[in-house]
């Protein structure tokens, strides 16, 4: 069983070493998705550190260092500090004195064994040696690491009430880095599933998303929709949904698409503009995706038919949610050049109509031509043009 981190290059930076001699060698340790994340030879997007120092500590021996410090959750312990090749939030070490399920009381601690004890997971509980590497493990994160299992630290029950946003998460990170299934961990999830209901709606949508943005979260929903966890966490969900996502990231793959959260989430959903609307609105979910699901939900079966004009009146990102949600061949609009309507409406004035609605109404008959013709060059749309005014004229 390994018991160093190896010496990957993010423990190298320079400015990393800064921020060990400012706070003290003993007084820091890596902790978190950079340890677990090296030791699965995964790529490390944040280094996270602990430390038993407090908060005000942390910000006097910064300061003094000449690193610049900005306390983001000052209330919590955790004060940021701004290095050069990239931020490492620094936290105290805490403990839970109250929990509702939604907030925690905490209070400072000076343990180490502590501050792992109040995480959510195992394999998240794992801390670092700035100096030696040497990894400290008071919970068995180690061996759930290498079968890749995902475990709640003690009594899941008891994890999960502390915080029910856990739930999601242990979804979210069993289809991440799990294997091995753990059985007490899925059925207190299936259990106090209910207790969803109390969470903010942003806390639900964030974690969703980022479960949907996964390479292939598709099994995982299909425990979830079996444990009773996706009807309250999505109740707006339709009857074919999971099967529906199984088959849109087969056609991501097919066509080497990256994994889109937004267009698995309308996956999931219902062909429906208002009940998608409502689960969007639910979920509180930013007005531009809003629209998009919106759209997504006006999916038809003949959507393929004119791939191209369909991204020109929705725009790309719009038509290829309604081709992948369709089976259609995406290959037309992935890289396409969109072009622009040479037309104007004073090119209509220039051949002698007069200004006001008639303007508008031939140049969106003319543009509605250009379309369907397959977006032909200038000489060709001023063609189209003569014929609509030629027609226009004989009426």
């Amino acid at each position: 069983m390994v018991t160093h981190l190896p010496a990957p290059s993010w423990t190298a930076r320079a400015d990393l070493a800064a921020l060990v001699a400012a706070l003290g060698p003993d007084n820091l340790r890596w902790v978190g998705g950079a340890v677990r994340d090296t030791l699965l030879d995964q790529p490390v997007k944040d280094v996270d550190a602990a430390t038993p120092l407090r908060p005000d500590v942390v910000l006097e021996r910064l300061a003094a260092a000449g690193i610049r410090a900005v306390p983001t959750g000052i209330a919590h312990g955790t004060v940021t500090a701004v290095l050069p090749d990239g931020p490492v939030e620094v936290t105290t070490l805490r403990r839970d004195v109250a929990t509702d399920g939604r907030h925690a009381t905490i209070a400072f601690a000076s343990e180490w064994r502590d501050d792992a004890a109040r995480r959510d997971f195992t394999i998240n509980a794992l801390y670092a040696d700035p100096r030696t590497l040497e990894i400290s493990d008071w919970f068995d994160g180690l061996p759930d690491l290498a079968a890749r299992r995902v475990r709640f630290i003690g009594d899941p029950h008891q994890r999960i009430r502390e915080d029910h946003l856990r739930i999601l998460r242990y979804y979210r990170f069993q289809a991440r880095f799990g294997a091995e299934l753990d059985a007490a961990a899925e059925a207190a999830c299936a259990e106090l599933a209910p207790t969803l209901k109390g969470l903010s709606r942003e806390r639900v949508a964030m974690e969703l998303l980022n479960l949907l943005a996964l390479p292939d979260p598709a099994a995982t929903l299909a425990r979830m929709e079996a444990a009773g966890v996706l009807p309250i966490a999505l109740p707006e969900r339709s009857t074919g949904g999971v099967e529906l996502l199984t088959q849109l990231i087969g056609w991501e793959q097919a066509h080497g698409m990256a994994p889109d959260p937004l267009r698995r989430l309308a996956a999931l959903l219902p062909a429906d503009p208002r009940q998608v609307d409502q689960a969007a609105a639910r979920l509180r979910l930013s007005t531009a995706q809003r629209k998009r699901l919106a759209q997504a939900a006006k999916r038809q079966s003949h959507d393929g038919d004119d791939p191209r004009a369909l991204a020109y009146r929705l725009g790309r990102a719009e038509a290829l949610d309604r081709l992948a949600l369709t089976g259609g061949d995406p290959s037309a609009v992935a890289e396409w050049d969109m072009p622009v309507f040479p037309l104007k409406g004073g090119a209509i004035i220039a051949r002698g109509v007069s200004a006001g609605p008639d303007v508008a109404r031939l140049l969106r008959m003319v543009e509605d031509r250009w379309v369907a013709s397959g977006f032909p060059n200038a000489e060709a749309t001023d063609a189209l043009l003569d014929h609509v005014l030629a027609a226009h004229r004989g009426g």
